[in-house]
């Protein structure tokens, strides 16, 4: 018994010392000037909010890519380059778009799918557009008017959730078109007039070579449902909608990449991936004090600032696991970089046995680091105790009704079947602090709290120490949704 209790106080000094030594090499390259450095930089007014295919953004990928190869980082294997150009396409809005109800001109309106279209005639009003409002109704070649979303989700997010399948019962009963009236303010309202009257890029793909069938879909402000209510009393209803087709062109952006080779004869061939992305939505519309530019230093300077602080850690000292770190284009404009880095992965996806992804609002809590999907994959307890080491609680997604986890780019890799959480500052609600910021042009980089931050840089940097040394693999948890995926794409 006592040399079972003395081989037991060895292990735990043994396990005690290693993790103390991980942490000193954390603290030796995490620190808050550096910190600053990026994060202000990034969030320059001079870089205009970095929004995806401007030259701004190309600046600050060139920085990111100069940052890593100043580190000691190596380029893409296969290139001898940080940068991986991501070929996307760019649907500008309509240039001339006329619409008239009742003889009324209509101002507060967003285009969700454009087609040519010269329309003078009468159209129906379909309660929510759902398939049981089809039943005894004669659409074919005309509009329908519809109230946004859904009984149970009326607000933007559940229009936006539904458009798809909204559409494809109106093409279904033969209609030209969805008019879908919105129940939002104005804040609201210029939020989306901001992302969708500007130009869309996507990631192309065969289907979209296809000719589509015309089809018109627009959305417009009904603040209150005053305009609703008109249109439910009212037996005919008379429209006249002129509408230009998109214009597509192609554009060119970049994702930035670099790796870390690791120590391991053996797992190093095993690949942890620290990612997150640093476009941001750009120039919009005026907060009250005239500023036009959403600097979005929350919303990722942050995160790739994360990610850089790993970089500089493991390129000093590296893990058994190899590294490979990659900073997104485009996840405003619809997770475009991820998407398009999964099927153009540079390494093979097998390789890559976790995600650990950084992307942010805002926080309301400086007690905790919030990390989307914590309990999903069984690196959880090394997340747990690096927040612990720097005087954080590791806490997991506290607003699942968001659905946070589908929203940034660790999805693209969860579908794969790689365990891929997200490591965000800390918020214990959808609320405050947090929204007072998001995509906002307040979210300025004198904003941050950088006592926090280097907690919370610190904590993410030693939990990626941890994972990439477990002798372990992580993998996702029995029973959650994407654990098919992974033993598809692992083979067990």
């Amino acid at each position: 018994m006592k040399y079972f209790g003395f081989l037991t106080l060895v292990i735990f000094s043994f396990i005690s010392a290693h993790s103390q030594t991980e942490k000193l090499k954390v603290e030796s390259t995490v620190s808050k000037d550096a910190i600053k450095g990026h994060i202000y930089f990034l969030a320059d007014d001079l870089l205009k909010g970095r929004s995806t295919g401007t030259p701004e953004a190309e600046i600050a990928a060139s920085y990111l890519a100069n940052t890593m190869r100043s580190y000691g980082v190596k380029p893409i294997p296969s290139s001898g380059s940080y940068l991986q150009q991501v070929i996307l396409e760019k649907t500008s809005p309509p240039k001339r778009l006329d619409f008239i109800i009742d003889g009324k001109s209509y101002d507060n309106k967003v285009v969700i799918q454009a087609s040519k279209i010269d329309y003078k005639g009468d159209a129906i009003y379909l309660n929510y557009g759902l398939e049981p409002d089809y039943k005894g109704k004669d659409v074919r070649d005309k509009l329908v008017f519809i109230k946004g979303g859904s009984p149970d989700a009326k607000d933007a997010r559940g229009a936006f959730r539904l458009r798809s399948s909204k559409m494809e019962l109106a093409k279904k009963a033969g209609a030209l078109g969805i008019i879908e009236l919105l129940n939002t303010k104005n804040d609201m309202w210029g939020f989306i007039d901001h992302n969708f009257n500007s130009d869309r890029l996507s990631v192309p793909s065969d289907e979209m070579k296809i000719k589509e069938s015309p089809f018109v879909y627009l959305w417009l402000q009904d603040e209150n449902e005053v305009y609703t209510e008109g249109l439910q009393e009212k037996k005919k209803i008379s429209v006249s909608l002129q509408m230009d087709d998109k214009n597509r062109t192609e554009i060119v952006s970049q994702n930035v990449i670099g790796t870390v080779e690791g120590t391991d004869p053996k797992l190093k061939n095993e690949y942890i991936i620290y990612s997150a992305h640093y476009d941001h939505v750009g120039i919009g519309t005026p907060d009250e004090n005239g500023d036009t530019i959403y600097n979005g230093a929350r919303d990722n300077a942050v995160g790739s600032t994360t990610v850089l602080s790993m970089a500089q850690n493991l390129a000093k000292y590296p893990t058994k696991r190899s590294a490979l770190f990659i900073l997104f284009t485009g996840e405003e404009k619809g997770l475009l970089g991820s998407q398009y880095y999964v099927e153009h992965p540079v390494l093979p996806l097998n390789q890559m046995v976790y995600c650990f992804n950084s992307d942010n609002a805002g926080y309301n809590d400086t007690s905790i680091a919030t990390i989307v999907g914590l309990e999903r994959t069984t690196a959880s307890s090394h997340i747990k105790n690096s927040a612990k080491a720097f005087g954080l609680t590791a806490i997991d997604d506290p607003a699942p009704e968001q659905g946070l986890f589908d929203r940034s780019d660790n999805v693209h890799f969860a579908k794969k079947g790689i365990p891929a959480p997200t490591y965000s500052l800390g918020f214990r609600s959808f609320d405050g602090d947090v929204t007072k910021y998001y995509h906002r042009p307040s979210d300025e980089a004198d904003t941050l709290d950088y006592d926090y931050l280097l907690k919370f840089f610190s904590s993410y940097v030693l939990a990626g120490r941890l994972i990439a040394n477990d002798l372990i693999t992580p993998v996702w948890v029995v029973g959650d949704k994407y654990e098919p995926a992974g033993k598809e794409l692992y083979k067990n």
